[in-house]
């Protein structure tokens, strides 16, 4: 199964804050906020939702197609994607710009506050879906996560066009996106990724109801941080998938990218969706046990002695027979 991600690739800059958002804020004046926070911790690391998750899929043995623009200060991230099993050849390289950057400060309940600068992600809106499909023979799933709008729309709108199926993922573009623009991102996709908040998001922005959104698209995950995650389907009853224990919580950047990874995963191999839904949480804890998205290591035996620990002996079977991590 041939999968290409389309989204954002990025540098992200993790700072910490000993402390908590609310305590600083001022009910009575939260129309003039201006707050500044003392951080104790920076750390730089890779990452963009569409390399976080194609990173996560290389790691579990598939050769995802990363779909995106960069600057020319890419080289060095391009090199260790490759390495981690990610095909890059369909990135767009922009002579103007450099490569986003995402910028958050998380405090100690691990709420966030972050920004985006877009930079070369602009200019992701110039890629065509049909010239990929055509070097690596065809596309059986397009996933078209956080991007530049445009882009999004583009990619979304040429897939319909051609036939590819397409899963949305719009989540951290649904703050910005009117109703109008998310129902064109999400009508008639295989599958609809979003956290708790964000289905009511969407549900809120586009005026339909969460029967309506089964009414238009295949099979809608919803994570739930440490809930787990539900799929729904129409006419199915909602699957609740718990989460996969976790060692230790360092910060959540990432986890829902490295959930789609896994969950990505178990469909490339032909998996039930509860599979892919416990694929997706066991991914997404060994995010949550680091500091950025790509910092993890999935080795084979750690991975499914934790996947049988928490799902059983005989799922751990299933996904045994196909899963191929990168690490020993």
């Amino acid at each position: 199964m041939r999968i290409a991600v389309t989204g954002s690739i990025a540098t992200d800059h993790l700072m910490t804050f000993p402390g908590r958002f609310g305590d600083q804020l001022i009910a009575e004046q939260l129309d003039r906020v201006s707050l500044s926070f003392l951080v104790d911790d920076l750390q730089v690391r890779r990452g963009g939702c569409a390399a976080n998750i194609t990173f996560g899929m290389g790691c579990l043995g598939l050769s995802p197609i990363l779909v995106g623009a960069v600057g020319t200060d890419f080289a060095d991230y391009r090199s260790w994607l490759e390495r981690h099993g990610v095909d890059c050849d369909s990135v767009h390289i922009s002579e103007t710009y450099h490569t986003a950057r995402f910028l958050c400060t998380t405090d100690e309940d691990h709420n966030q506050i972050a920004s985006f600068y877009t930079g070369a992600m602009a200019e992701a809106r110039l890629i065509e879906l049909q010239p990929i499909a055509d070097r690596v023979g065809g596309l059986d799933l397009v996933l078209i996560s956080p991007n530049d709008p445009d882009a999004m729309l583009r990619h979304t709108d040429e897939a319909r066009q051609r036939g590819i199926p397409f899963a949305a993922d719009p989540s951290q573009q649904l703050a910005r996106m009117p109703g109008e623009q998310i129902r064109q991102l999400v009508d008639g996709a295989a599958y609809l990724f979003g956290n708790d908040y964000e289905k009511g998001l969407i549900e809120q922005k586009t005026g339909w109801s969460g029967d309506e959104v089964l009414d238009r698209v295949g099979v809608r995950v919803t994570t739930l941080g440490p809930k787990g995650v539900t799929i729904d389907r129409k006419g199915e009853p909602s699957l609740h998938v718990p989460p996969a224990p976790e060692l230790g919580k360092a910060d959540p950047t990432g986890v829902g990218d490295a959930f789609r990874s896994g969950f990505l995963a178990g469909l490339a191999w032909g998996l039930s969706l509860e599979r892919c839904g416990q694929i997706g949480n066991l991914t997404a804890t060994h995010v949550l046990e680091r500091v950025g998205g790509q910092e993890y290591e999935l080795g084979q035996k750690v991975f499914l002695e934790r996947f049988a620990a928490a799902y059983g002996t005989e799922a751990a079977g299933e996904v045994a027979e196909h899963v191929r991590c990168h690490y020993a």
